[in-house]
């Protein structure tokens, strides 16, 4: 999910490089929520592995 969110701010860097506004702004939202979506899972896992008490596995 994190790539996903890399990729759309590449996107919108080079979008906003070439001068397209509209797409540019589209795509760093679409790149912040996704990104915030990953943070919010990613803080639910460790508070559950937390919770659990064990290790992840390696």
């Amino acid at each position: 999910m994190l790539n996903w969110a890399l990729a759309f701010l590449i996107v919108a860097i080079i979008a906003a490089i070439f001068g397209f506004g509209g797409i540019a702004a589209s795509a760093v939202e679409i790149a912040k929520v996704i990104f915030i979506v990953f943070l919010v899972l990613f803080l639910i896992a460790a508070a559950m592995s937390a919770i659990r008490g064990r290790t992840p596995p390696v």
